[in-house]
């Protein structure tokens, strides 16, 4: 693994918010290595020392890249690899391993978007990150715009109708959805019931306890944390205490 010389780090992140890269390596000086070296060269990094831990660390992390060795101590990068993408569909991946049979890396490229295999440069890893991150911009771009709305760790794609928690789908009414939507796009803001029974059900006057039942119900799926009453005001989306 090279990661000294003047040849080191010559590529710099896209232009824009940092990408979020998930390290998974169960070799510590690895993982201090492409975490340090990554974070310096401007990305936002995170690391995971085994499977499960990195299934952990994604659920709230959302990576857009996952650098994964193929042996890890809770199971294959192979595996999880698949796992990560059930939940993140969009995720890059690239395998960073010391297997270099070539069963393995025609099965990893068959998996990922990408096979570097140990010893590796660091430059190396930087430019393959560059490459693929400007691919998967590419192939978001080409496609119809989703709008997702989050609160904390809920989100809410808007021409989908998917939405979900940690990374678990939850199914919701058109109702339900209508007032998570209306007051997830008001993100702290506190909306009457009066308010809400006009905008989701059409009724500019009438008996509000449709609203009460519905916020109950979205409570039920979406758990604590996030839907709140304001007493003698309304409801409110918001990450925490009211």
């Amino acid at each position: 693994m090279s990661t000294t010389g003047p040849t080191a780090l010559p590529y710099s992140r896209p232009p824009g918010t940092p990408a979020r890269i998930l390290v998974v390596d169960d070799e510590a000086h690895i993982v201090e290595v492409l975490a340090a070296t990554l974070t310096f060269a401007g990305f936002d990094v995170r690391a995971a020392r085994s499977s499960a831990e990195a299934r952990q660390v994604a659920a709230g992390y959302r990576p857009q890249v996952a650098l994964l060795d193929v042996l890890l101590p809770d199971g294959s990068g192979f595996d999880l690899c698949d796992s990560l993408r059930e939940v993140h569909p969009e995720l890059g991946v690239l395998f960073v391993t010391a297997r270099d049979a070539v069963g393995d890396r025609l099965t990893g490229l068959g998996l990922a978007d990408g096979y570097i295999t140990k010893p590796f440069s660091v430059a190396e890893v930087i430019a393959r990150l560059n490459v693929l991150l400007r691919r998967l911009d590419a192939r978001r771009s080409d496609r119809p715009v989703d709008p997702v709305l989050r609160v904390g760790d809920l989100e809410v794609a808007v021409q989908s109708h998917r939405v979900s928690r940690r990374g678990d789908e939850l199914e919701l009414t058109p109702t339900e959805f209508k007032v998570l939507t209306y007051l997830m796009g008001r993100p702290g803001l506190v909306v009457s019931k009066q308010h809400l029974l006009s905008e989701v059900w059409g009724h500019q006057f009438g008996d509000v306890t449709a609203v009460e039942k519905v916020i109950s119900q979205l409570r039920r799926k979406i758990g604590p944390g996030l839907l709140h009453t304001v007493r003698g005001f309304g409801y409110t989306a918001r990450d925490g205490a009211p």
